[in-house]
């Protein structure tokens, strides 16, 4: 049987798998096989045929790049999956992330309708290494609360058409960079050297529509590369742009919380001692802040890469990469809510209804705190990264490769607003969460009156968060003999973080001068609009307009950008963070009674030296230390037969500490009373982590696999919670806003002995991790040549995770934060060279995110289910053209808070997407 292929590729060792097709850098240690371009190759042939005619058929497109992907994943020694462009800046989804979720044991979460950060096998997205070009690095963005402040990758900074292959790490091997517990993922930009002789040339253009705000953007990407007629010398440079809204529509409980009312059904209520009926209410749950609203993403995105490739000798190799990402986005929020939230005391309550979960689902409420909200951020995310290497081989037998390089990614938050119109004596409020994902919001009357309101509260609150990797390593190896290789060597990686926060929050009559009796400047029309609700699931007779803050107009007439900023102290922190060591590695190949048998197993030693910085009170104060960690590695294959793989691997592994957890000193959250603080000392997570797979490529094209995994994490850090007074920790009073209910509490003295929730992290007992991942790419061309044209992939990932959490004093065995127990993907496709579609679907089961607060316990997001589709129509050699949709169900996100009841956190939905465009090649 013939052996189908799309293009030559070169043979890939150890942790060095970087596809050599369709301009994809060089492996460090691969052998030297040149790179191709895609050419005809033949096809297999059904059982006893003989017609040379079928053996000639041409693969290309999308099939070709799951065949490459397939080879990758065949010819590696470690365990890793590939998802291979069809062709230059081509690659097959909208986003990276949306991608990966294609691979097995892969599942992401989103942000605005889009992927943006990625779980491996059950662990988060701050246990993942991602390196670009072979370099490790750090992007950050921002999503709904604020930026990224952890080691977490946020996908969605940079534009896909930007990079040629992803490439999955999910067994450890001595010479892949340490910090990963999950996996370590590879971005390739790609190299000129790999383009045909002369001139290369591509360019794409879309137009975006969503169908929730009927807004229309465009996409636009082009390539151009040339390289000399030896090949010896090569440059190329790209670009992508989009520009494009989303919308965000649904509600929002902001949380349930417990908390005596003034009165129930007429009767009033002693709030420290309640009996009867207000007592049942009191112990009940009710949501926090109710709210329907809008979230507008407005977003533009631009890329841009370029390389440098010198062969100097057959001996030598030079290169040098950049890539440059701006990420802009402005975040508009528009809420009509109710502050049931510390304002229970005021609200008189009556016909309710308390549910079996002790939850109260409906009922009438008077003398309530409306609240009419407009929230507006403006963020950008520039990323920068250099990196070069030297490649040369002494003899035949040694080589040596010398990389470096420097990244960094600045999240500048200039302006995040939130402007608040109060009636804190409404009438005729009620809600209905009988169906806790739509639930029914009435206001009564005066809620579109703009003279019903006063201009209570102002936010602003800017911030800058700023990553930066430093990177240098020799790699080293050795040629002993046939089969056997020898290598290794140092490196240094020197992270740096810093995030700072400012605030000019107020209370308007704290900043300006008010009349008795009023909490606010009346408002006018000059300074207000009409918001009206659209398409947010809600069901009939919910309320669905309302006044709102005008935000230019009420931003000048407070003068809010004049007013002096004040330090966040709790938002000021940073870690300098430098690793060194090195690593040494044995690879071979041998026969093993009668059979090939292949494999690596090495050691690797990084020193971590951590100085952390943070307020302590008033005192901004640098904490130091450092650790050790010896990492060994081992990866075994074992071919049965040629079209069958036995793999097995054993490693120890390392994440470094979560950032924000790293910090001295803490912050307030002054209205929920809770006071975060860090633990400079805490340890790393360490795992030893165990894989057995078996792959069958049983024709070309195909693959069924399965593998077991198993993480037996020994350190686990875990946050933990007690109560307290403010008095007792030792803040200062000056750190509470003016008008908040912390400040109300503590400084008015209207509550001084309130009761604080402590957060911090300790270092926790461990934690284990084991699951199955069943995968099958499966060309129709094994059930006849006439159905070559078809195919389908897919893949089942099953994972267990036990771990011991203490909430309020009670110990709950639950699953690893972010893991999902079940996740699958699948892939129908037609692809005849000139005509092809692919309708592909994401299932993520539901999964916990944080072990919650005000008495829920734990919180997460429901499961979710992604239709996406693609179709592609050449109409020469060319030209093509393109029509994909994503979200085609329009899936709402929802989000609940405790596991036993399932309280209503947020129920939204974004969209369906449709992108229609055309693509040319030179």
């Amino acid at each position: 049987m013939m052996k189908e292929k799309g293009a030559t590729i070169g043979r890939f060792a150890g942790s060095s798998i970087i596809a050599l097709t369709l301009g994809l850098a060089a492996p460090a240690f691969a052998e030297d096989q040149p790179a191709q371009p895609a050419q005809a190759a033949p096809a297999p042939q059904s059982a006893g045929a003989e017609d040379d005619a079928t053996s000639s058929i041409v693969v290309t497109g999308f099939r070709a790049s799951l065949n490459q992907a397939l080879d990758i994943k065949r010819d590696s020694t470690a365990a890793v999956d590939a998802i291979i462009a069809e062709d230059i800046a081509k690659f097959p989804d909208q986003n990276l992330a949306e991608s990966l979720q294609r691979i097995p044991g892969v599942s992401i979460e989103r942000d605005a309708g889009e992927g943006r950060a990625i779980t491996v096998r059950g662990l988060g997205a701050q246990f993942t290494r991602v390196r670009v070009n072979g370099m490790e690095t750090i992007a950050t963005s921002t999503d709904g609360a604020s930026a990224n402040r952890d080691r977490a990758f946020d996908f969605n900074v940079f534009a896909s058409e930007l990079f040629n292959s992803i490439v999955v790490h999910k067994t450890a091997e001595a010479a892949l960079d340490e910090g990963s517990l999950g996996a370590v993922v590879d971005l390739n930009t790609g190299n000129p050297l790999s383009f045909r002789p002369g001139v290369t040339l591509s360019a794409s253009a879309q137009a975006r529509y969503n169908d929730l705000n009927d807004n229309v953007g465009p996409r636009l990407a082009g390539l151009l590369g040339w390289t000399n007629a030896d090949q010896t010398f090569g440059v190329s440079a790209s670009v992508a742009y989009s520009k494009y809204k989303t919308a965000e529509l649904g509600n929002n409980s902001v949380r349930w919380a417990q908390a005596s009312f003034r009165s129930v059904d007429g009767t009033a209520c002693d709030l420290k001692n309640p009996v009867g009926a207000c007592a049942e209410v009191a112990d009940a749950f009710h949501p926090r802040i109710p709210r329907y609203g809008l979230v507008s993403h407005d977003r533009e995105r631009l890329g841009a890469t370029a390389s440098i490739q010198f062969k100097p000798t057959d001996r030598t190799t030079v290169s040098i990469d950049g890539l440059y990402s701006n990420f802009k986005e402005d975040r508009d929020e528009h809420w009509g809510e109710v502050l049931l939230r510390s304002e229970e005391d005021n609200i008189d309550i009556s016909n309710y209804v308390i549910d079996d979960h002790n939850s109260i689902i409906s009922a009438d409420l008077d003398n309530v705190y409306v609240r009419t909200e407009r929230y507006h951020r403006e963020s950008e995310t520039k990323f920068y990264q250099i990196s070069g290497t030297i490649d040369h081989e002494f003899s035949d037998a040694f080589r040596a490769k010398l990389r470096g390089g420097f990244s960094r990614s600045d999240a500048d938050i200039p302006v995040e607003t939130s402007l608040m119109f109060d009636d804190r004596d409404a009438t005729g409020y009620s809600f209905d969460y009988s169906d806790m994902k739509s639930p029914l919001l009435v206001f009564g009357a005066g809620i579109d009156d703009p003279t019903a309101f006063q201009f209570a509260e102002f936010r602003d609150r800017p911030s800058n968060v700023t990553n930066k990797f430093r990177t240098a390593a020799l790699d080293l190896e050795w040629k002993i003999a046939d089969g056997f290789r020898l290598s290794g060597g140092p490196f240094y990686r020197r992270f740096d973080f810093k995030t700072i926060g400012y605030r000019r929050d107020g209370v308007y009559c704290s900043t300006f001068d008010c009349p008795p009796g009023a909490y606010g400047a009346p408002v006018t029309g000059d300074i207000s609009d009409i918001f009206k609700l659209g398409d947010a699931g809600q069901p009939s007779g919910n309320t669905n307009s309302w006044v709102e803050p005008n935000l230019e107009a009420a931003t000048d007439f407070i003068d809010l950008y004049s007013q002096n900023l004040v330090l966040d102290q709790g938002g000021q922190r940073s870690v300098a963070e430098k690793s060194s060591g090195g690593w040494f590695q044995a690879d071979f190949e041998t026969r093993l009674f009668g059979l090939r048998f292949t494999g690596n197993a090495g050691m690797r030693y990084a020193h971590t030296a951590q100085s952390s910085q943070g307020f302590v009170s008033d005192t901004y104060v640098t904490v130091k230390r450092s650790y050790d960690d010896w990492l060994p590695a081992m990866n075994l294959n074992l071919y049965p037969a040629d079209n069958l793989i036995l793999r097995g691997a054993i490693a120890k592994v390392m994440t470094r500490p979560s950032l924000g957890s790293l910090t001295p000193g803490g912050s307030v959250d002054q209205f929920n009373f809770r006071i975060t603080s860090g633990n400079p000392f805490i340890d790393p997570y360490r795992a030893t982590n165990y894989d057995v797979a078996l792959e069958w490529y049983f024709a070309p094209g195909a693959l069924a696999s399965v593998a077991l995994f198993a993480k037996d994490i020994v350190s686990f850090p875990l946050s933990s919670s007690r109560d307290g007074t403010y008095a007792s920790s030792g803040l200062p009073t000056s750190l509470l806003t003016p008008g908040t209910p912390a400040y109300q509490a503590i400084v008015d003295g209207e509550k001084p002995d309130r009761a604080f929730e402590f957060r911090t992290t300790l270092n926790g007992p461990g934690a284990n991790l084991k699951g199955i991942e069943l995968g099958l790419n499966l060309p129709f061309s094994v059930f006849s040549q006439s159905l070559s044209s078809f195919g389908a992939l897919g893949n089942v990932t099953f994972i267990k995770s036990d771990v011991d959490y203490t909430v309020g004093g009670t110990v709950y065995t639950r699953p690893l934060l972010g893991l999902s127990k079940k996740s699958a993907n699948g892939t129908v496709y037609y692809d005849n060279g000139t005509f092809s579609v692919r309708v592909s679907g994401a299932y993520r089961e539901g999964y916990r995110t944080s072990t919650s607060g005000n008495a829920n316990i734990f919180e997460g997001f429901a499961s979710s289910f992604n239709l996406d589709a693609a179709i592609r129509y050449q109409l020469n050699e060319h030209i093509e053209l393109s029509l994909d949709g994503t979200n085609l169900t329009d899936d709402y996100r929802y989000r609940w808070v405790d596991d036993f009841a399932d309280r209503n956190y947020e129920n939204n939905h974004f969209g369906r997407v449709i992108m229609a465009g055309v693509r040319f090649k030179l």
